[in-house]
């Protein structure tokens, strides 16, 4: 026999002010491992999950400082101690002909960074999840207000999280496997 490993709890509400409400009662709970799912964005589900802001902006600050110091320690190298060339007289370090290398080398690692930094931060890519099986969850793109409370969280009991999610509107909750 095969055992079944338990994901979590999948619950749905019937619009994006149940489903703020609930997601605010899970975090005053002490719910820490839940995830929201609706077909756009809600203005305020950040607050109201607790999350921090992200260190995405942090991590393509950080990139284009390496392109712009890169830039720079190569066009140095070049000018002054490779290939010194005095071209009409001026200076072989010469800055102000490094601005547009360095500007699109800040960019090019900086976009860079931005892509594989949130590819990084949201774990992708995600080519299954366990709730890629349940069928009332195909909803999620189209008018569809989910929550799925882990397994793995510290206050999940299936029974307990189950009637704790019904009891704060959730019209269907559901066992998902992995």
């Amino acid at each position: 026999m095969t055992t079944v490993k338990l994901y979590g709890l999948l619950a749905e509400y019937k619009d994006p002010s149940a489903l703020i409400h609930a997601v605010e009662k899970l975090r005053d709970a002490g719910y820490k491992n839940f995830e929201t799912y609706s077909p756009f964005p809600i203005h305020g589900m950040d607050s109201a999950m607790g999350i921090k802001d992200s260190v995405l902006g942090w991590i393509v600050v950080a990139c284009g400082a390496t392109g712009l110091a890169s830039a720079i320690a190569l066009q140095t190298w070049v000018s002054v101690s490779a290939y010194r060339v005095v071209t009409s007289g001026k200076l072989l370090f010469s800055f102000q002909a490094f601005v547009p290398v360095c500007f699109e080398l800040m960019v090019l690692f900086a976009g860079f960074g931005a892509v594989f930094g949130m590819f990084a931060l949201n774990g992708l890519p995600k080519l299954y999840h366990p709730l890629f099986k349940n069928h009332r969850f195909r909803t999620a793109t189209s008018h569809g207000f989910f929550v799925t409370v882990e397994s793995s969280d510290s206050r999940f009991s299936l029974e307990g999280t189950a009637r704790f999610l019904q009891e704060i509107g959730g019209l269907s909750v559901e066992v998902v496997e992995e």
